[in-house]
């Protein structure tokens, strides 16, 4: 039982009621511990704006504000914190990515303005900006893993002897452990050319929604199986994760939604087009990514579409351009098959100019779309460049895809460092492979590996094949026999050290080591330095009437060419990339629905 004081002692307080109150500006005046939890700082250099403090914080005492001068990858926002509803927890000083965000150890401030307690840190000049002790997030809490789970690939014995593909694809649990790496900050979306919604079938994977995540894949790329294989991957370039670790494996991660959805149920989750036909009829030239994907939402859309292909079989640069150790041709058939699920008619075998013209496809159609693509390759034109055994690497690939004989010798050199250069390189070894049972391909690269324009892990399987390459390498002649029976025929190619490949003004203008010299014995010499549209398919009257972007088909934002009939995208406009291609297809649909409409509007 209390005491009588404990009873009173509440009302003791009264008597101070008539006292004037104090404040005191600084109630405590001592330095708090080295890691307090105080008041937040933030490195704006290092700061992504991606949201991941926002995310996690469940007292919504975090909001992402715009900003001015926001870096490249960056969302050009910052957070802003709401000291009404901070608790002082941190999680979202562990969540960051780039460890930008800290807790200074103030834990002192007084100000009579409400508002001043809402601040962006590091854009608002703050007392604490520059205090050094604080809280910042240690390697122990950090909130995921670091690294990719490994993808199983063959082992260099196992495939330089044939066409198989390389790499086989995640597990259910690698993907899950992969996915549950995502922070869903969305910066990848922006950086995606085609915009996919990557945090969306992201965490689809971690549902284990296969369904839902071939839905959102298809919304916005019809070539998903491809891109999941093939693509850039730009995407993981602006990632978060990659500020404490390895990106988010965001192209194998696409690859094993689809990967285990087969081509039955995804016809039946992409469906047909339930739209009334607009009686509109759209030509499309060329059935490469940007022509295919043009057609499949215009096709969705209504109208009636045909694709002319001049190749056997569509695909464009896909089929022709990419060996089938990357891209499996049954994988590019399979998203072929969606889009021609909806209705899309491909007329291969058919090549403009020759079995049908442009002015015929303008007389018969609505509206046309030019997706060409790039299948000529460009010459070094080095003294030698039209000898017999010297090949352009565009033209070798297509025809090792088509089946058709190509020469393979014991010793072959490839000209150029890009990624074309390393797939026909690799292409040649298997042939040799299987020929001779070893490998003798030899590559010369203008670049020094650090500039090296190919993909790093396209480097490190060439070496892994047995293919040597030159960096920093510069052709000066391809060498011929001056006598006998191969008189003429390649002997060799000489290359000189390279010193610099760009000007002060940044122009191409390669300088050389004349004192360096090699001279590689090969029979035959592949030319992989760049590749240009077969453009004679327009006719002297159109290629004079386009405006052209240095040797590439201009146009406008909406994919518009010069001519008010005529459309254009994918490798002939913007160069080779297959999810640029997709990019520019959907761009092109919706500029020809709106010219279509307004049409069908005129005449009634």
């Amino acid at each position: 039982m209390g005491s009588l004081r404990d009873v009173l002692s509440p009302f003791t307080a009264w008597k101070h009621v008539i006292e004037t109150p104090v404040t005191i500006k600084n109630p405590i005046g001592r330095e708090a511990a080295d890691r307090y939890r105080g008041f937040h700082q933030n490195d704006t250099d290092k700061c992504i704006g991606c949201g991941s403090c926002e995310d996690i914080c469940q007292n919504a005492a975090i909001d992402m504000i715009p900003v001015d001068n926001p870096k490249d990858g960056d969302s050009g926002l910052r957070p802003q914190i709401d000291y009404g509803r901070c608790c002082w927890c941190a999680l979202c000083v562990d969540v960051c990515m780039t460890g930008s965000l800290t807790m200074s150890n103030e834990y002192t401030w007084v100000d009579s303005d409400p508002d001043a307690f809402r601040f962006i840190p590091g854009v608002d000049k703050m007392p604490w900006d520059d205090f050094e002790k604080g809280y910042e997030r240690q390697g122990d809490r950090m909130l995921s893993g670091l690294t990719r789970p490994e993808m199983a690939e063959l082992e260099p014995e196992a495939r330089i002897g044939n066409f198989d593909e390389i790499v086989a694809g995640y597990s259910r649990e690698q993907a899950v452990l992969e996915a549950d790496r995502c922070v869903e900050c969305g910066l990848c979306v922006a950086t995606c050319p085609a915009h996919m919604d990557i945090p969306d079938y992201i965490a689809a994977i971690r549902e284990g929604d296969y369904d839902l995540g071939t839905q959102i894949l298809y919304e916005t790329n019809p070539f998903s199986e491809v891109c999941g294989r093939v693509c850039t991957h730009k995407c993981e370039t602006v990632c978060a994760a990659q500020y404490e670790g390895e990106p988010i494996a965001i192209r194998w991660l696409k690859r094993h939604i689809i990967d285990n959805v087969s081509e039955e149920r995804r016809l039946e989750i992409v469906g047909t087009p339930q739209v009334l036909p607009t009686g509109q009829k759209v030509a499309v030239v060329g059935a490469g990514p940007a022509g295919l994907t043009a057609a499949y939402d215009l096709a969705r859309s209504g109208h009636a579409v045909t694709v002319f292909e001049a190749q056997d079989k569509p695909g464009g640069m896909m089929r022709y351009g990419i060996p089938e150790y990357r891209l499996p041709y049954d994988a590019l058939d399979r998203d072929i098959a969606v889009i021609k699920a909806q209705g899309v008619e491909i007329k291969t075998g058919t090549r403009i100019g020759t079995d049908i013209t442009l002015d015929q496809l303008k007389a018969d159609y609505d509206a046309t779309v030019l997706s060409i693509g790039l299948h000529l390759g460009r010459s070094t034109r080095v003294p030698g460049s039209d000898a017999p055994g010297v090949e352009a690497a565009i033209d070798l690939l297509r025809r090792i895809t088509a089946g058709e004989e190509v020469p393979v010798p014991k010793k072959v050199a490839v000209i150029g460092g890009g990624n074309v250069a390393m797939d026909i390189a690799r292409s040649m070894a298997r042939l040799q492979k299987q020929k001779f049972g070893e490998v003798g391909v030899t590559v010369t690269a203008l670049e020094d590996f650090d500039h090296f324009l190919a993909d790093k892990e396209e480097v490190t399987e060439s070496f892994e094949e047995g293919i040597e390459i030159l960096d920093a390498r510069g052709p000066q002649e391809i060498v011929t026999f001056k006598s006998g029976k191969r008189k003429g025929h390649v002997k060799g190619l000489r290359t000189w050290k390279v010193t610099s490949i760009f000007d002060e003004q940044g122009r191409f203008t390669p300088q050389y080591d004349e004192g360096d010299e090699m001279v590689h014995e090969v029979e035959m010499v592949v030319e992989a330095i760049g590749q240009m549209a077969d453009i004679s398919l327009l006719g002297d009257e159109l290629t004079e009437a386009l405006e052209w972007n240095r040797g590439r088909i201009a146009v406008d934002a909406d994919g518009h060419t010069s001519e008010p009939w005529l459309w254009g995208g994918g490798d002939a406009v913007h160069g080779p990339d297959v999810i640029h291609a997709v990019a520019d297809g959907h761009k092109i649909a919706a500029s020809v629905n709106v010219a279509l409409m307004a049409k069908a509007e005129a005449e009634k």
